[in-house]
């Protein structure tokens, strides 16, 4: 079925149609419904976000600022090929920043109403535990964004946030799976029962191994889908 291209006054002016297309076709991205390395043309885009060339071009000029496409000539946009050895640094910087932030949290007893409520909703009985799906991987992204933002420094928390927007296309990946979802309410349980007992060693080593676990199982999952994936733009 042909999709119609609305009016651009009947949508609202072209810089809302570019944060539409934006929106729209990054979305489409997360969601692997764009699959890394696919060619797109600027007509199939055209058709399926719905707006006229020129906001669709300043919508993909702001993805290719962020990293999430590249212009090929003579043939339209290619969304950017996941780069495992990019993802291991993200991942590596990441690691660096939440051990930091875990052992002055250990160090300090001024964030413990901060950590218990953060366990309270945490440490739940698997029965109550939510299902696959995007929301977990939300509710996983804010449990290491409060951590960070608990340790009260602004500028980790900043640099932490840019690493957290770069890796979630992959990251969210870790979230298909119920023993993935239950492994990571264990473990967000354990490390913030080590910070309140204010066990510097062992909350570092949890923390480490969480992510590591995490990283490994969105790397598998990622290239799972790349071998299968069989889509044509």
């Amino acid at each position: 079925m042909t999709v119609a291209i609305l009016p651009e006054s009947s949508v609202g002016n072209a810089g809302n149609l570019a944060d539409f297309a934006y929106t729209t076709i990054k979305q489409k991205i997360f969601d692997f419904s764009f699959m890394p390395g696919a060619l797109l043309s600027e007509n199939i885009l055209s058709r399926t976000v719905s707006v006229s060339r020129t906001p669709l071009r300043q919508g993909l000029q702001r993805l290719q600022y962020e990293g999430y496409v590249i212009p090929i000539p003579k043939v339209g946009w290619q969304v950017v090929p996941v780069n495992f050895a990019k993802l291991d640094e993200l991942y590596d910087f990441r690691l660096l920043i939440e051990t930091h932030c875990v052992s002055q949290l250990c160090q300090s007893k001024a964030c413990h109403p901060v950590i218990e409520q953060m366990l309270a909703s945490w440490d739940i009985d698997a029965s109550d535990m939510p299902a696959v799906g995007m929301a977990v991987g939300a509710l996983d992204e804010r449990f290491h964004q409060q951590l960070v933002t608990a340790s009260g420094n602004a500028e980790i928390v900043r640099t932490h946030g840019e690493i957290t927007e770069r890796i979630r296309l992959v990251r969210r990946l870790d979230f298909t799976q119920q023993n993935r979802i239950v492994d990571t309410f264990h473990e967000h349980t354990a490390i913030l029962k080590s910070i309140l007992n204010q066990d510097n060693q062992l909350a570092q080593d949890l923390i480490r191994q969480h992510v590591q676990a995490s990283k490994a199982k969105v790397r598998e999952i990622t290239l799972a889908m790349l071998q299968n994936a069989r889509i044509e733009y």
